[in-house]
């Protein structure tokens, strides 16, 4: 399932971005080319997958809002041939320390989450021995 959509990174982005980035024709068209942005996407939703599969069930019933903005921001960082501008390289930077925090846990998304292993049995089980020196056996002594 991918997390954004062609339509979604051209409402973000605009056409005009997407086509400097996707047409690589030696005689530009002048449009969106989808293979190069589907390309983008499936690595974008690659880099998402891995670093959610420890933690959710994939694949995500619903796409929270957040993935779909850390998509976004991976995906026009990908498109870019050459080192992209300040701002699309500072979102994707905050998009992988965004990721990196999902997965250690400390953000938490809401959709359904791999169940913890559960261990057999009751638990730790704990067994004292008798004390050596007592109130009663040091009877005389204190």
């Amino acid at each position: 399932m991918a997390y954004t959509t062609l339509g979604k990174l051209a409402k973000r982005y605009g056409d005009s971005l997407l086509i400097e980035l996707t047409d690589r024709a030696d005689e530009p068209t002048g449009q969106v080319d989808d293979t190069v942005v589907v390309g983008a996407i499936e690595g974008a939703d690659a880099l998402i997958d891995g670093h959610l599969q420890g933690r959710y069930v994939l694949p995500l019933g619903v796409t929270p809002p957040l993935i779909e903005e850390l998509a976004e921001a991976i995906v026009i960082y990908k498109l870019h041939t050459y080192s992209p501008e300040g701002k699309i390289k500072d979102e994707y930077k905050d998009a992988k320390e965004t990721l990196d925090k999902i997965s250690s846990g400390r953000i938490r998304l809401p959709v359904a989450g791999v169940e913890p292993a559960t261990q057999p049995g009751n638990g730790v089980r704990v067994t004292d021995r008798e004390r050596p020196l007592t109130a009663k056996n040091l009877k005389g002594f204190i």
